[in-house]
């Protein structure tokens, strides 16, 4: 089976959720206009990944102003259960593409913040959501941890999809949690846009035995509205450089990585070379020693099939 897949690699419209929705809705039909069936998007898209912030959070003070600016992250941020959802599910069914995107996801009763990865399919509309278990450095500041109920996959017609977030993926169980399902695109969206996240992208192929498709954001300072440049004074003007890659599952980079600019990767997949892959080499299969190995997740959903 083939699959046509876009990862988008943008800019959103900085903590303006709804001026991003109208971002993505274009993005979208453009690209589903050239006939990809899979469009990813990087992490915390929607509305953003708060790249340079504080929060005004140092050890032992918070300030009154940092306290303000999560109020305006969260406003800003999407509700599962809102009309946003609605509004991407009805973009995925009437452009007949899988959606696959980041966000800030805010919950209702909760102040907390989730990085979360949202799987739309156009048959089925939100298949489910993926919410970071570990968020890294001070990214812990404004987003909780979720637990091992995040851990989704899905068995959809296009293959079964699943993945994880930026730097969970130097987590091996974690890793090991996706190969279990018999993952065969692997999502990675990430705010990574360093050399070395290339090798991550090579080692995840070669070890799952997957194609694995890493998304990120292209930013610069001017990007940000002016009422924010002053937080980040002391960033380079540019911020991320992308980095966004498609890897087979030999750990061959088919696309990418795009670097230093805006654009998208289009590829189509084979995914027949995930069984050739195998001959020598399957993580979970005759490579596994469950002899000597005992892996297990607490909570973990069984794949879902669509």
């Amino acid at each position: 089976m083939k699959v046509k897949v876009c990862l988008v690699q943008d800019n959103p419209i900085f903590f303006d959720k709804e001026k991003t929705i109208e971002k993505v809705e274009m993005l979208v039909k453009k690209y589903a206009e050239e006939g990809c069936q899979l469009i990813i998007f990087p992490e915390s898209f929607i509305p953003g990944y708060p790249r340079g912030f504080s929060f005004g959070a140092t050890v032992g003070r918070r300030t009154e102003e940092g306290r303000k600016l999560y109020a305006e992250y969260y406003n800003n941020s999407i509700d599962i259960e809102s009309e946003d959802v609605k509004r991407l599910e009805e973009l995925s069914k009437s452009q007949n593409i899988y959606l696959l995107i980041g966000i800030t996801e805010k919950q209702r009763q909760q102040g907390s913040l989730y990085c979360s990865l949202l799987y739309i399919s156009p048959i089925s509309g939100l298949l489910g959501v993926h919410r970071k278990i570990k968020p890294t450095g001070t990214e812990r500041v404004i987003w909780a941890e979720a637990s091992a109920n995040s851990l989704v996959s899905f068995d959809t017609q296009i293959g079964k999809l699943g993945g994880l977030i930026c730097w969970e993926n130097y987590m091996p169980l974690a890793r090991l949690s996706m190969y279990q399902q018999g993952i065969e695109i692997y999502v990675a969206p990430t705010a990574d846009s360093r050399e070395t996240w290339t090798s991550t992208m090579i080692h995840i192929a070669l070890e799952g035995r997957c194609f694995v498709l890493g998304c990120n954001q292209f930013f610069t300072k001017s990007m940000y509205p002016d009422e924010y440049k002053s937080l980040v004074d002391d960033e380079p003007e540019l911020m991320c450089r992308g980095g966004s890659i498609i890897v087979s599952p030999f750990g061959k980079i088919i696309s990418g990585p795009l670097i230093d600019k805006a654009g998208a990767l289009i590829s189509e997949l084979n995914l027949d070379e995930i069984l050739l892959s195998k001959l020598d080499f399957d993580v979970v299969g005759h490579y596994s020693r469950n002899d000597i190995f005992d892996f297990k997740v607490r909570d973990q959903p069984e794949i879902k099939k669509e």
